[in-house]
């Protein structure tokens, strides 16, 4: 299933439900809500969120694995990073709050 997060201000972000509902949750959202939104004076506050869950996970995979935090040092597979999968609905959410409209999400 897919989570698709709008605003007039930008294209759609569009997530596996995991990762939407982890995005969710870090906003400070009910990541079992099917739909919902993001007012225009949320965003700030969300934006604060995103940025910093971002920050704080690549220190911690710094922290892990050393030389190469992209790879799973168990598989040797490509990792697909939190900031990988924030930074568009980061974008979206700065593009909104620019403009002033809201960010809504669905399935």
């Amino acid at each position: 299933m897919l989570i698709i997060f709008k605003s007039p201000a930008s294209g759609d972000v569009i997530m596996f439900e995991k990762n939407g509902k982890e995005m969710l949750e870090i906003i400070g959202k009910d990541r079992n809500d099917a739909k919902g939104i993001v007012t225009v004076e949320q965003l700030p506050a969300a934006i604060g969120k995103l940025k910093a869950a971002v920050q704080e996970d690549k220190a911690r995979q710094a922290e892990q694995d050393g030389a190469n935090p992209d790879v799973d040092p168990r598989t040797g597979v490509q990792l697909i990073s939190l900031a990988q999968r924030a930074v568009p609905l980061i974008e979206l959410m700065e593009y909104s709050l620019r403009d002033k409209v809201p960010v809504t999400w669905g399935v």
